[in-house]
């Protein structure tokens, strides 16, 4: 089957493109040296409508499908990172879950400021002890006199503390009950192990600046200078019972369908990275002369550039057959990990052989490719490791 964009894909593409060049590279140096949150393209782009592309137009989205969806994504990380991991993190895991399990009152209240990019929003599924297994949560809510009292953290959580932050989705034990008892693979380090067993696992909608939540200094870290990331924590937080999401004891079965989702986004950026690190090292290649002709010349470099095209190719593909099927509404949790774990790989191999064609120039910070380099490294962690990939994969295929 074909996967080529539609003629209003094509235009969501071209137009993001266009927005990631003029207005995102020239400050996106500047934006990682600082590591500044990029308050500006943010509005920029929810005055675009990316910022809810995919929410539908009734709660004040653009309507757009799951295709044009990862190829914006793509062609934001071409060029930085962090505005990429903004959008996706907002959209694929902050805005997700109330558009999809959300009731009509939830959805009124939440999507329309979210989606015009007024409110950004989070998901907090990762804590410190419950990584890829995210089943062994241990933030605990309590049902008291008509309002969730929440008592726990999570780490590593994307767009929470920023001065437009709206809110966090979180899991919470609610109670006991039968649960799942098949590994919750989900998106930080550490080893997948035992599942949830029978706890009840509900989500939660925190406002911010609820009484109980607290919200640490945002995280140094090696890559993804300008995306905020925060450790969250919460003691005797109440929120209203109506802030119950799809549910109670429903929480595990959302996170896992919105963590197949989320690897579309975080596949496309890895596309999105690869290709950016071709694009600088191609131009490299043909600008440095070395024994007096361009090293585009030399064999050496020219199937390395070979093979990095043909690979970013082969992995585009995989993430738009991922989009399509969602948006087909058919399966697509075997090939959103597949592309997930594909996309991860190739941009380690792309980025890694984009650097050895730039040499030492390529280590110094001057260089775009530095920075491509440390923000490369995530995208085989972030919502689900290259392990957990596996894991899911050779379920799917009933291994």
């Amino acid at each position: 089957m074909n996967f080529d964009l539609s003629e209003e894909q094509e235009l969501v593409r071209r137009t993001v493109r266009d927005f990631a060049e003029k207005r995102v590279a020239p400050l996106a140096e500047e934006l990682d040296c600082e590591a500044r949150f990029p308050y500006e393209l943010v509005a920029e782009l929810g005055e675009l409508g990316l910022m809810g592309l995919p929410v539908p137009e009734e709660y004040g989205g653009a309507g757009g499908d799951t295709v044009s969806y990862a190829t914006a994504i793509e062609e934001l990380t071409r060029i930085d990172s962090s505005v990429a991991i903004t959008v996706a993190a907002h959209t694929s895991l902050g805005t997700m879950p109330i558009l999809l399990f959300g009731n009509e009152e939830q959805k009124r209240e939440w999507l329309p400021r979210l989606a015009s990019g007024e409110g950004l929003a989070a998901f907090g599924l990762t804590e410190p002890d419950a990584g890829s297994d995210a089943g062994a949560t241990r933030t605990r809510a309590e049902l008291r006199g008509g309002a969730w009292v929440i008592d726990g953290s999570k780490i590593f959580i994307t767009n929470a503390g920023t001065d437009i932050s709206a809110c966090v989705t979180i899991t919470a034990r609610t109670g006991t009950g039968v649960g799942s008892t098949e590994p919750a693979e989900s998106g930080g380090g550490g080893s997948a192990g035992a599942g949830a067993g029978t706890a009840e696992i509900s989500s939660l909608i925190v406002p911010n600046g609820t009484p109980g939540y607290e919200i640490s200094p945002p995280m140094k870290k090696l890559g993804w200078h300008a995306s905020d990331t925060r450790e969250l924590s919460f003691r005797e937080c109440a929120v209203p019972e109506g802030n119950l999401l799809g549910g109670r004891g429903r929480g595990f079965s959302q996170f896992m369908e919105i963590l197949d989702g989320g690897r579309i986004s975080v596949a496309a950026m890895g596309v999105g990275l690869a290709q950016g690190a071709y694009d600088l090292a191609a131009s490299y290649a043909q600008e440095r002369h070395q024994f007096g002709k361009p090293i585009a010349s030399f064999q050496a470099v020219r199937f390395q550039l070979a093979d990095m095209a043909t690979e970013i190719e082969a992995g585009r593909q995989l993430v738009r057959r991922a989009a399509w099927l969602k948006d087909e509404g058919r399966p697509f949790a075997l090939a959103s990990a597949q592309a997930k774990l594909y996309t991860g790989l190739l941009s380690n191999r792309v980025v890694n052989a984009a650097l050895q064609i730039h040499g030492g120039y390529g280590f110094m910070d001057e260089f775009a490719i530095s920075r491509l380099y440390r923000d490369q490294k995530i995208l085989e962690i972030g919502e689900g490791t290259n392990e957990v990939q596996r894991m899911v994969i050779a379920r799917q295929l009933g291994l």
